[in-house]
């Protein structure tokens, strides 16, 4: 016998065993010990085993760190589901996180379901969500300061800086009138006219920069003039209404303006410090990273005490943490590979986990139901009207005074009316200083929920109302030739696969010439890109495209779009575009295949809720293996043109082609083969797997037919069994939908030897 092959196993089983031992002894012996000591015998109370069970279990359920797990994980799903369900009806997820909070919250799941609702958000909890939102909202101002391109506001301050502050100062004169006529009826009791009046202006000044940035580039409207100008005026508006809203803050705390003047003194230090000795400082620190594409866990140590004692110096002072938070990312690298950098680490954790939490807190202490008569419905219809008419029209009508456009002065006054999350952070700063009450704190809730709404079919109506000037995007959406070119869009999310798709597109049109169109899209989810950013993400998404291009010497047309839903502004381009053939990259699903996966709808996103809808509805088999990624599923289902899905394995070229053809309904794959041979001189191999071909006249006298315009450059193959060495030497496989997901579902040997495969859909 040799021991050798099992001296592992012994070693295990004596170490355990001995160590084992050795433990009972000393727990026998250190029975011993207790003798002459008081030991309190545990107590017998009688119950069973499971009353046991259940009184710990309960007790487990009601421990603060389980509640707040517990809440974190509601309020995240009901965020994502409403987030989900507001970029459907076109509209920005933050809408949908928001409105989630208000559900959570006493005006509807605590009014419908009391009991339930005091038991994941009892009052004794609300202090540890409060504090975890606030750290949220920390790193969301660190993040918002950090997205803020200076350079850019520095150089077109003076195009904007007219319209930025009159779209301040029109609102918050507004609001302070307002404040005249509420003051008696909705002022808390101790609270003097002049910090309520401005609170409530700064309510009405607030433009929310990073939700009208995302509505900017997802219009893609960042390329135009009138986008340039709206984010430098937001920029500006942003940077001055926090400047402003620190004093305000500081006038509140002192009870008048004199008594705030050391405050204010010190914020103005503060700033001074912060931009003369920090700011430099961080700069050294950038140079020394520059090009090593990463940081190190010394300097995020740095820029997180920066951050940390920034916000702690502004509270201490008196101008609030979230101010200190703001500068902060201010101040940052001007980098832009830097600040991306350092955004990564920060946004996940700061959007996804600790910012719903955020929304909730903010919705728990939002109460609609004390808006129960008439008469406060009016007062909340008026505060609306106020934010609209100071933000909307003052913005609008001075852009039209500066000369600018019908069109684009009310694309300026929709989108500098947007308030979004910024203006929650305000509301909730008035209250937790006591200068809202809670039926005025339910009006401006409601304000910041319709204005940022409203954005979006503003912004329609608008387009409407003057659609002769269509943008970009719409120009190449309707652009329609109708000669006889044959138009090709490639569809791609990383810059190396746009490269190996323009190869395949520039295969099957490079002798065409004149009569073809080739156009490289990359549609990017708007959440993942930042305002200063945009145009460098953009360029960096082409770079491949453009130089294989050159290469290749084809003439090539780029799109970019930003968007709120990748899959449907995909097929919508694509349907609208009057294309011929749309090319795309097979992706992965996450959990694909997995049981996990298909019961609960998981895709490259973290859960798809209508890939969930529609197994619940029938319309998919959860225990069926996909041949194709959820994005991919949704193009093949929804596009009217072909498509063509690219399962890359280094391809590079078309030279040798396999044609396997299953069944009848497979012969349109040979219109594309002899595209090949006439456009790339391929070298088509074509497998009768069916002994379907020799029998049909039609498609044997289209391949004489192709055999007499290009002779030896199609060969028929009747063998039933493929060889590896055959699939090896092939450069790609042209496959219909239907075959392939036939060799995905019967597991085929030739999965794992085939060369890159064009799968083709027919509509």
């Amino acid at each position: 016998m040799n021991l050798g092959k099992y001296k592992n196993i012994i070693f295990y089983i004596s170490t355990i065993a001995f160590f084992s031992c050795l433990m009972y002894w000393f727990f026998v012996e250190g029975k011993t010990l207790e003798i002459g000591e008081n030991i309190t015998p545990s107590k017998d109370t009688g119950a069973s085993m499971w009353e046991n069970f259940a009184d710990s279990f309960l007790t487990n359920l009601h421990h603060p760190l389980a509640l707040l797990l517990a809440q974190i994980v509601t309020i995240i799903l009901v965020a994502k589901l409403f987030g989900w369900i507001c970029i459907k009806l076109k509209q920005p997820s933050v809408i949908g996180e928001m409105i989630a909070g208000i559900v959570l919250g006493p005006s509807l799941f605590g009014l419908y379901f009391p009991e339930l609702s005091a038991f994941i958000f009892p009052k004794e909890s609300l202090p540890n969500l409060q504090f975890l939102s606030q750290i949220g909202l920390i790193l969301f101002m660190y993040i918002v300061g950090m997205e803020l391109d200076l350079s850019v506001l520095r150089k077109k301050a003076h195009d904007a800086v007219v319209i930025s502050h009159a779209s301040i100062i029109i609102p918050f004169a507004l609001g302070v009138g307002l404040s005249y006529f509420i003051y008696k009826e909705f002022a808390p009791e101790g609270i003097q006219f002049s910090s309520f009046a401005l609170f409530i202006a700064i309510a009405m000044s607030i433009t929310a920069f990073p939700v009208l940035a995302r509505i900017v580039q997802e219009r893609n409207l960042h390329k135009t003039k009138i986008g340039t100008v709206v984010i430098t005026c937001a920029a500006a508006d942003d940077i001055t209404a926090w400047c402003i809203l620190a004093a305000v803050i500081a006038v509140v705390k002192a009870g008048s303006f004199s008594g705030s003047v050391f405050v204010i003194l010190m914020a103005i230090l503060y700033v001074f410090i912060m931009i003369k000795a920090v700011r430099p400082f961080l700069n050294r620190i950038a140079e020394l990273q520059k090009g090593k594409g990463f940081i190190n866990k010394g300097l995020v140590a740095i820029f997180f005490l920066i951050l940390i004692i920034s916000s702690y110096a502004t509270e201490v002072i008196g101008i609030h943490a979230l101010f200190g938070a703001f500068m902060a990312g201010a101040i940052m690298p001007e980098n832009v590979k830097f600040r991306n950098l350092f955004i990564e680490k920060v946004e996940d954790v700061a959007l996804v986990l600790l910012l719903p939490l955020f929304f909730v807190f903010t919705g728990l202490r939002t109460q609609i139901g004390l808006l129960n008569d008439v008469h406060l419905w009016k007062i909340g219809g008026l505060i609306i009207l106020t934010a609209v008419t100071g933000k909307f029209v003052g913005s609008a009508l001075t852009a039209r005074f500066l000369k600018i456009s019908w069109k684009d002065s009310l694309t300026i006054g929709a989108l500098m009316n947007t308030r979004g999350l910024t203006e929650l952070i305000v509301l909730n700063i008035g209250y937790d200083l006591g200068v809202l009450g809670p039926e005025l704190f339910a009006m401006l809730v409601i304000m910041a929920l319709f204005t940022t709404f409203m954005t979006g079919p503003c912004l329609d109506f608008i387009n409407y109302l003057f659609k002769g000037k269509k943008s970009m995007v719409e120009d190449e959406d309707e652009h329609g030739d109708h000669d006889a070119k044959y138009r090709v869009l490639l569809s791609f999310e990383t810059a190396k696969s746009g490269s190996k798709l323009l190869r395949l597109a520039d295969n099957f049109t490079h002798k065409m010439n004149g009569n073809k169109s080739v156009t490289a899209m990359t549609i990017a989810p708007v959440d993942e890109l930042h305002a200063f950013d945009i145009e460098n993400f953009e360029k960096e998404q082409f770079k491949n495209v453009i130089e294989t291009s050159h290469e290749l010497e084809l003439e090539v047309t780029t799109l970019f779009k930003a968007s709120t839903d990748v899959e449907s502004d995909l097929t919508h381009i694509t349907n609208k575009g009057n294309y011929d053939l749309l090319l795309i990259m097979l992706g992965k699903s996450m959990y694909e295949g997995s049981l996990l996966g298909r019961l609960l709808g998981f895709t490259t996103k973290i859960i798809n809720p209508e890939k969930l809808l529609n197994t619940v509805k029938g319309k998919g088999n959860i225990f069926n293996t996909s041949p194709f990624d959820d994005l991919t599923l949704q193009v093949l289902d929804k596009a009217t043109i072909p498509v063509g899905v690219l399962v890359d394995k280094d391809f590079n070229t078309a030279d040798k082609i396999f044609v396997p053809i299953f069944n009848l309904s497979d012969f349109y794959l040979l219109e594309y083969a002899k595209r090949l041979i006439n456009n790339n001189n391929s070298q088509i191999i074509i497998l009768d797997a069916a002994g379907q071909i020799r029998n049909n006249i039609e498609v044997k006298e289209l391949i004489r037919s192709i055999e007499q315009v290009a002779p030896n450059h199609i060969t028929l193959y009747n063998e039933k069994k493929i060889e590896k060495e055959f699939l090896n030497s092939q450069d790609l496989m042209l496959i219909s939908s239907k075959s392939w997901k036939n060799l995905i579902d019967t597991k085929s040997l030739w999965l794992s030897d085939i060369p890159s495969t064009l799968i083709i859909s027919n509509p």
